[in-house]
């Protein structure tokens, strides 16, 4: 207690920094719980499911090619603690340069190969059909969403989680107006059901791309960006690389992990598809708290580094630790009481709901390591040490949550609540060499340039 009591500005200015980012990270995945409860009200399992696929095939891309985001973060921040201004400007403009270039190309990969990326799912012609109807719309979004992801590392890196939560605000409100305009076809739009849903989300990131553009280049913002700071500096591009390549490495790791995951679970029924769609998107609700704990640690952690205070630094990485933990508990404490409530904004069929509550069980016990293993990780990435979180990572998703979940689907009667238990699994192992990791401190004597 006298350790929390010494530390009560450090606390604050966590605080201060994640309650925005807590917020701009609920509000992000809003746009995805929005669209799976309204499709599944609106539409049906088989919607679900297609989108369900859509994303998973989405976070691939998005996270493995956006990671340059990670190395902005950390340069950024450490720059700001040096109070080197021009420099982190310089850094941010490079950043959306390459996330722009990369956005366009996989964009256009991702439209041209867009048949063969469903090959692998075992699903209805239904589900196909849809799926692939929301694909070819949600793909035009693509490059905005790079970029807007540039914009947003950028505000974080100098300590303002504002901006991304007001504008992420905004494209909620615009997103769930539209789709409940174009699902089901209201006043003077057009029914377009799926494609509606696609339309509004497509739209909102538009939208979103050319708001920061606004408030980066007209001077509104901490950090301008201006076409002399775009211009690629092959300096800088080597410090990103340099940072960034271990977390494209993770992201592709785990984001392929999740990707065979979607495909282990067509083996199971539709009902059962749906159901783990739904299950995921209630997760990655119940830990966006954390996300943004993580981002406003590793904002404090790189600028604490900047300003040659170690200890601070380390602070800064387990008191948000703890608070990733509280916070873990309150939304483990949700799934015990309220399973079926949760489990009802997305569905009414029965069959569904029943087959959700144990899960959700498992999916409470599972919180506390969630929240903290995500929490630890951005300690460790403001701080640069990037490897070290993808070795780990890499090694808890390889030789125990994927095996384990496979073995289980495949051959025996566990069906989706199998994810959770090697999920579980896999956490209470590799949480120990996390923490491990950073009480070592050897990220303090990592050198980003």
């Amino acid at each position: 207690m006298n350790y929390i009591i010494k530390r009560k500005k450090l606390i604050r200015n966590i605080l201060i920094i994640a309650a925005p980012a807590i917020m701009e990270m609920a509000l992000n995945t809003m746009l995805m719980v929005a669209d799976t409860i309204m499709i599944g009200r609106m539409i049906g399992e088989e919607a679900i499911s297609a989108i369900g696929i859509v994303n998973s095939i989405f976070f691939l891309l998005i996270f493995v090619f956006s990671s340059f985001n990670t190395g902005a973060v950390a340069l950024i921040s450490r720059s700001y603690g040096e109070k080197n201004f021009k420099k982190a400007e310089i850094i941010a403009g490079n950043n959306f340069t390459i996330n722009m270039l990369i956005g366009l190309v996989i964009s256009i990969l991702a439209f041209s190969t867009r048949e063969l990326l469903f090959m692998p799912y075992d699903i209805t012609t239904k589900v196909l059909e849809n799926a692939m109807s929301y694909y070819q719309i949600i793909v035009v979004g693509l490059v905005f969403q790079f970029g807007s992801f540039a914009f947003a590392s950028t505000s974080r890196g100098v300590e303002n989680t504002r901006t991304p939560m007001y504008i992420t605000a905004f494209a909620n409100v615009f997103n769930i107006l539209f789709n409940y305009l174009l699902i089901r076809g209201v006043w003077i739009f057009p029914e377009l059901g799926i494609s509606g849903a696609a339309l509004a989300t497509t739209l909102a990131r538009i939208l979103v791309f050319f708001i920061y553009v606004y408030i980066f280049t007209s001077g509104k913002h901490r950090i301008k960006i201006t076409l002399v700071t775009m211009k690629l500096k092959k300096a800088v591009a080597k410090q990103l690389w340099k940072i960034s390549y271990p977390g494209a490495i993770e992201q592709f790791l785990m984001q392929g992990a999740f990707f065979l995951l979607g495909i282990f679970i067509t083996i199971l029924d539709t009902n059962s598809e749906a159901l783990f769609r739904i299950l995921i998107t209630i997760e990655s609700t119940s830990f966006m708290p954390a996300v943004g704990i993580s981002i406003a640690t590793a904002t404090l952690v790189g600028k604490s580094l900047g300003e040659k205070d170690i200890t601070k630094a380390s602070d800064t990485g387990y008191i948000a630790t703890g608070m990733g933990v509280i916070w873990g508990t309150i939304a483990g404490l949700a799934f015990l009481l309220f399973p079926r409530s949760i489990i009802m904004l997305f569905t009414d069929k029965t069959v569904i709901i029943d087959a959700s509550v144990n899960i959700l069980y498992l999916m409470a016990a599972n919180q506390i390591f969630l929240n903290a293993y995500i929490v630890m990780s951005g300690a460790l990435r403001g701080a640069g040490d990037t490897k070290a979180v993808m070795r780990i990572t890499s090694l808890r998703l390889w030789s125990i949550f994927i095996p384990m979940s496979y073995i289980f689907i495949r051959f025996t009667d566990l069906g989706v609540a199998s994810v959770w238990i090697a999920e579980i699994t896999s956490f209470l192992i590799f949480l120990i060499f996390l923490f491990r990791r950073f009480h070592q401190k050897k990220w303090a004597t990592i050198k980003l340039s």
